[in-house]
């Protein structure tokens, strides 16, 4: 396990795009921060434009500046970069190809899985549709049904693709891009491979927009459930029994409003900041080999990036622990007055 890992962050170290300049010899300036920008940051791998233009480099309308500028072959083979001008912007991302790949994974794996447990439930089919029963089986009995006072069943299947998903998202961002590690094999330029478009090696639960539409998710069901099970009178009810009357106008906005907003707040920020914050230190361990090009700092800092990484692996299974918690608590407890 050890030896796979001492391989990846040495994969992951030659993988730095700017080691080099154009002649092979070593970098004189080392751009950490841009490497942790290039490691971190989505920016748009496949062009998908409905109604715009196509404006090529030497254009007069051409932006150097374009955040999704791409580039393809012309008459003669020539290469030219362009972008969009006009028109409406899908173009996808590096983490749009990470979440379809995390969800072609969950569905080619679990689907299956489920089909054998379902044809016989009393069963134990493999060693893997054990260990999966045995991670639901904890969701529901410890996690989800007390948090939902006895009312976790029509949340079992959100809840449980919930933690999966966001657990494998956390995974399959430790691995480095395929596309640059045989890019580094074979000498070619790992940003024109499209294995590297496709698996970036992103952590896609270290973007705010995936982590706030998760939490967003959350704040639907909060109010969801409430009126669900509590009517129109959740609307009042969010104010716990037993305030006085002099206080309910004040505390009113904050349960009803405020609060909801705040929980979601904090698995929005709470994710981010955990799954970005490893990656930063890692990056930043290793670029102290490059930063001072000495070799007395390499086994310092494959040492130190080796016990982050190990500590990534367990908090990639702690933050979908936490998310899918929370969210079971918060929901649960906009189901009765407290």
């Amino acid at each position: 396990m050890i030896k796979k890992i001492l391989l990846i962050l040495f994969s992951l170290c030659l993988s730095f795009p700017i080691f080099a300049n154009e002649s092979g010899h070593a970098s004189e300036a080392f751009d950490l921060p841009g490497i942790i920008d290039h490691h971190l940051y989505d920016h748009a791998e496949f062009p998908l434009n409905f109604g715009g233009v196509k404006v090529y480099e030497g254009d007069k309308d051409f932006d150097k500046t374009n955040p999704a500028i791409f580039e393809e072959h012309v008459e003669g083979n020539v290469t030219k970069r362009y972008h969009f001008v006009g028109g409406f912007d899908m173009h996808i991302t590096r983490r749009v190809t990470m979440m379809w790949i995390v969800t072609f994974f969950l569905l080619i794996t679990f689907i299956p899985a489920a089909r054998m447990i379902a044809n016989n439930p009393l069963k134990v089919h493999s060693r893997f549709t054990g260990a999966i029963e045995t991670v639901l089986e904890y969701l529901r009995k410890e996690v989800i049904d007390p948090n939902m006072h006895g009312h976790g069943h029509p949340y079992y299947h959100y809840l449980f693709s919930l933690f999966f998903f966001i657990l494998f998202c956390n995974l399959f961002g430790l691995i480095p891009s395929v596309g640059e590690i045989l890019a580094m094999v074979t000498g070619q330029d790992p940003h024109h491979s499209v294995l590297t478009k496709i698996w970036s090696g992103i952590t896609v639960t270290g973007d705010v927009s995936v982590t706030v539409t998760l939490a967003g998710s959350t704040l639907f069901l909060i109010y969801g459930t409430g009126f669900a099970y509590q009517g129109i009178r959740f609307i009042p009810n969010s104010v716990p029994n037993g305030v006085p009357w002099p206080l309910w106008p004040l505390l009113w906005p904050l349960e009803f409003i405020i609060s909801p907003i705040a929980k979601a707040f904090a698995l929005t920020v709470r994710l981010l900041a955990n799954m970005t914050a490893g990656h930063v230190v890692i990056l930043a361990l290793l670029g102290f080999i490059f930063e001072f090009r000495s070799y007395a700092i390499v086994p310092i800092s494959i040492g130190g990036a080796t016990a982050i990484y190990l500590l990534e692996i367990f908090v990639a299974f702690v933050q979908a622990f936490i998310f899918t918690l929370l969210t079971s608590l918060f929901v649960g407890s906009s189901m009765h007055r407290h």
